[in-house]
C-alpha cells in the first residue's frame, strides 16, 4: 500500500473521530514595564483576573477583555519574546464605531475607522457603508507597541462557529436584537405592512442564523 493511500486513510479516520474541544485560553503579551502595562489594560476596562508574584523573578498578570472567553498574560519570567513584538491581535466587536469611541474615551490613540472591500485591498476611510462583516477596522497599540486590531463582525461565515448561539454580554445581546428588529421591519414591509404575530420565532431564527453563518430569513 502506498504512503499516499495510508495518509488518506489516516485523514479520514481523524475526521470521523470526535475531536476534543481545545479552547484558546490565554495569549502571552511581552512587556517591558509590568506596572505600566497593568495600568494601560486596566484603563481599557478589561477585567483583572490575577496578579501573582513569586519572589523577584516571576510574576503573572491576567486581564480579560469585556465579553471575551480568552485572556492575556504579561509579567516577569513568563516569555523571552521582545516587548512590543506581538502584532495583529484581533478583537471582534459588533459595532466598530462604538468601539472606536470607547477607546478614544479611555485615552487610547486608536486609528480612525476604515474598511476594505476585500482581503488585501487598500483601506478606505470610514465604516463599510454596507455594514458587511469582516470589512471594518480600527487599531491601537499598548505602551510597548504590541498591536491590536478591532474588526466588526455581526454575521459569521458558514462553518466558522458551532451551532450553539451565545451572547457574552447584555450589550452584545441588545445589539443583536436591534439588528433582528431592523431586519424584521423589512420583513413586515414585504408582507404589505401586515403585523407578524410570530415575530419572536422570526427574531430567534434570525439571531441564530446570523451568529452561526446560516442563510438569514427574509
Amino acid at each position: 500500500m502506498s504512503d499516499d493511500v495510508v495518509s488518506a486513510k489516516d485523514a479520514t479516520n481523524r475526521q470521523e473521530t470526535p475531536a476534543i474541544d481545545m479552547k484558546l485560553e490565554v495569549v502571552v503579551i511581552p512587556v517591558s514595564d509590568v506596572e505600566r502595562a497593568k495600568r494601560f489594560y486596566g484603563g481599557l476596562g478589561w477585567r483583572l483576573d490575577a496578579d501573582f508574584a513569586v519572589g523577584d523573578t516571576f510574576r503573572v498578570v491576567q486581564f480579560t477583555p469585556q465579553g471575551s472567553a480568552s485572556s492575556i498574560h504579561f509579567g516577569t519570567g513568563i516569555t523571552s519574546a521582545v516587548p512590543g513584538s506581538v502584532q495583529g491581535l484581533y478583537l471582534v466587536v459588533s459595532d466598530i464605531e462604538a468601539a472606536y469611541a470607547e477607546l478614544v474615551a479611555y485615552g487610547v490613540d486608536a486609528t480612525e475607522v476604515s474598511y476594505r472591500t476585500g482581503p488585501g485591498q487598500p483601506a478606505i476611510k470610514g465604516r463599510d457603508p454596507e455594514r458587511r462583516s469582516y470589512n471594518s477596522f480600527t487599531s491601537f497599540k499598548d505602551p510597548d507597541g504590541n498591536a491590536w486590531l478591532l474588526q466588526e463582525i455581526t454575521t459569521r461565515l458558514p462553518g466558522r462557529v458551532d451551532a450553539a448561539t451565545t451572547f457574552a454580554t447584555s450589550v452584545e445581546l441588545e445589539a443583536a436584537l436591534r439588528r433582528a428588529a431592523a431586519a424584521h421591519g423589512e420583513h413586515e414591509k414585504r408582507r404589505g405592512g401586515e403585523r407578524d404575530e410570530n415575530w419572536p420565532d422570526w427574531y430567534a431564527g434570525y439571531m441564530v442564523a446570523e451568529q452561526t453563518g446560516q442563510p438569514l430569513p427574509t
